[in-house]
């Protein structure tokens, strides 16, 4: 019968389905979730087509729907598998109606079974009610990135919004919400099979509006390289001619008398600036300004294609005026550098465009040079204007990493008044988001020295832009080292309790030769350094243990660390390790019996009700004493310096009554080095 077979090419066709959805480059949740509820209905299909059915027009209806209904469904999911992942992102609301509609005719079909088929049992009439209302209730939406995204680029569309950085924007979302690298290499890619996919469409309406996406999305750095950039830029410059045209009649405002940046029509069809109009409403005013017509206040239509042809003649005057600038500002004259500059600045404020349009005539060289300028006010507009141009354009900060000294002329404002320092280290925080220039950045003479005063500043940004591009370069060991020269110590604390082996050797060897004052090993101290020094005197490795009691021996002869490290039980660990004779520890003892020594002597003068004691048991006094008699003549020396310096603590007397105790204990030489403590 057609009925039974039509029922197997269905039973077929699911199997295709869920087969084919694995392969859905959009939506995998929402056409898995759909073949789950073909799978149930497959069962129910096989039990149809072994009774005897009726060949009722309902049942024929019901199984001409899910074949129809089935056969699209696997048509979608075949699109969805071989369109451009973009194509079907920006089709992702049409996708999701599509979903909706299939499984919405799929479960009425289903709904009719049981009432065209009779000997159907009651649990399979029971799983159909239950399939029909499941797939009923099923809601197939864009995702919350996906409509994210979707009205970003209506919005775009809409408003005309074609900036660089709106086209970045859109297409860093795209990037994530495809689960795609944002390698521009990888987005470009995207966007030509996007582009390809349309080249084939046939439907002119979605053609329309799909090359109005492309419009927008070409805008970005990714969509084109930059001598691409470049050669469609200087085609459409050297077609302008060299002098800005004077603006046409229509482009003025009736009543402000100037160029209109909102031109709207009335009812009675003239065009006047939006806001002029709105003022000349609140004013009282109820007629034209013009032909004195009554005029309906709800009625202000915006004037696109008057607003479109005003954009073009701004567009053209400003590319001219970009151009032939160029010339000027390298006059030499000060005067007339400092007004082109500002014109310049003025131009960069207004449009993402227009920035680009001055990257693109290669203004960076020529900025830079004036950074050695003495002109402050000439300094200052150009740092304005270079932070502008490299605001999140790659191209612009390659263009500098190219140029010869400039990040060290950069660099050179960092020493330079307050304003001047603000706008470079706000522009050297931009250029680090750029691999190469980050890594520049901080080997340039002096940078991190002026950008760890600048951290302190009092001034709050400044302040903040200096920490935070002191964070950026500190993924750089040598520039952790500068850091920790300049007093701050953060970033070395890091990488001391967290990195690996090999960096923490580089970081505590470099603290164990550091010339510090006592100010500097006070701030170590207080920032925590001893914590991961002393970890590091109990790791495994002998050199590591050695390198870490060097740069303890450094930091503990200020009396206050000395006292800090006894309260927090260094003088244990180091005792562990001088008592431990069964270890090949000679060297080790050389290293720590100066520290011990550098620990008694702060015990000397304590401004404390509560004196802090270096050896707390008898032990440890017989047990350092008896080291004496057997130990290197250096090690030898420091221990009776430490009896000596404890014999002028304030537990002095303690200490003399044990050591006399222990003559009794010990060989005549150690009497003799007694009467030299004692």
């Amino acid at each position: 019968m057609a009925s039974l077979e039509a029922i197997s090419q269905i039973i077929d066709t699911v199997s295709e389905f869920v087969f084919a959805s694995d392969n859905v480059l959009v939506k995998k949740g929402s056409f898995k979730e759909l073949g789950d509820y073909l799978q149930r209905i497959a069962p129910i299909l096989k039990q149809l087509r072994k009774e005897k059915v009726s060949d009722s027009e309902t049942f024929n209806n019901a199984i001409e729907i899910l074949n129809r209904e089935i056969k699209d469904a696997k048509k979608l999911v075949q699109e969805c598998s071989k369109k451009s992942k973009v194509y079907l992102l920006v089709n992702s609301r049409t996708v999701a109606k599509r979903l909706k509609h299939n499984t919405s005719e799929i479960s009425r079909a289903i709904g009719l079974l049981p009432l065209a088929t009779s000997g159907l049992s009651a649990g399979t009439i029971e799983e159909i009610e239950r399939l029909r209302d499941n797939m009923k209730a099923a809601e197939f939406k864009a995702a919350v990135s996906e409509e994210e995204i979707l009205d970003k680029i209506e919005l775009g569309i809409q408003e005309k919004n074609f900036d660089r950085s709106y086209a970045n924007d859109l297409l860093l979302l795209i990037a994530d919400a495809l689960g795609i690298t944002k390698e521009r290499s990888t987005l470009k890619k995207e966007l030509e099979e996007f582009k390809s996919e349309i080249e084939n469409e046939k439907d002119r309406a979605e053609a329309i509006q799909m090359d109005q996406i492309i419009a927008l999305l070409e805008r970005s750095d990714a969509a084109s390289s930059t001598r691409e950039k470049e050669l469609k830029y200087f085609a459409k410059r050297d077609s302008l001619g060299t002098q800005p045209l004077e603006p046409l009649q229509s482009f003025f405002c009736p009543i402000t008398r100037d160029v209109m940046d909102d031109p709207v029509e009335t009812s009675s069809g003239q065009t006047f600036e939006r806001s002029a109009i709105e003022k000349w409403f609140a004013e009282g005013n109820k007629t034209c300004p013009l032909s004195c017509i009554t005029l309906d206040k709800s009625i202000l239509r915006p004037n696109k294609t008057l607003k479109q042809s005003i954009e073009e003649w701004k567009d053209r005057n400003t590319v001219i005026t970009i151009a032939s600038m160029k010339e000027k500002i390298q006059s030499g004259d000060e005067v007339g550098v400092l007004h082109c500059l500002q014109t310049l600045q003025g131009l960069c404020e207004q449009k993402d465009q227009h920035r680009e349009w001055v990257v693109l005539e290669n203004y960076i060289p020529v900025l830079i040079q004036f950074l050695s300028e003495k002109n402050r006010d000439i300094r200052n507009h150009v740092l304005v204007i270079l932070c502008m141009l490299v605001k999140d354009n790659e191209d612009a900060k390659e263009r500098i990493a190219k140029v010869d000294n400039a990040i060290e002329s950069i660099v050179h404002s960092l020493g330079r008044r307050l304003g001047e320092r603000k706008l470079a280290v706000a522009l050297l925080l931009e250029l680090s988001k750029c691999d190469l220039l980050k890594e520049y950045i901080g080997k340039v003479q002096g940078c991190i020295l002026l950008l760890v005063t600048m951290s302190s500043s009092e001034d709050s940004q400044a302040a903040r832009d200096a920490t935070e591009l002191l964070e950026k370069l500190s993924c750089y060991d040598q520039n952790v080292i500068q850091m920790a020269k300049a007093n701050h110590f953060k970033h070395l604390l890091q990488r001391l309790s967290t990195g690996p082996d090999d960096v923490k050797m580089i970081m505590v060897k470099m603290l164990a030769e550091m010339e510090s004052t006592d100010h500097n090993k006070e701030i170590l101290f207080d920032s925590g350094i001893l914590a991961p020094l002393l970890h590091l005197v109990s790791h495994n490795d002998v050199q590591m243990k050695l390198v870490a009691l060097k740069a303890l021996q450094n930091l503990s002869s200020l009396q206050k660390n000395g006292l800090e490290m006894i309260r927090q039980g260094a003088a244990r660990l180091l005792f562990g390790i001088l008592f431990q004779h069964s270890l090949p520890s000679s060297s080790l003892s050389e290293h720590v019996a100066p520290i011990i020594m550098q620990l008694a002597a702060s015990t000397i003068s304590q401004d404390t009700q509560t004196p802090v004691s270096l050896l707390e048991s008898d032990e440890d006094v017989f047990n350092l004493f008896s080291l004496i008699s057997y130990t290197v003549p250096d090690v030898r020396q420091y221990i009776i310096q430490t009896f000596y310096a404890l014999c002028q603590s304030p537990s002095a007397s303690d200490i003399k009554n044990k050591l006399r105790k222990s003559t009794y204990v010990f060989a005549v030489p150690i009497g003799s080095c007694i009467g030299q403590v004692v």
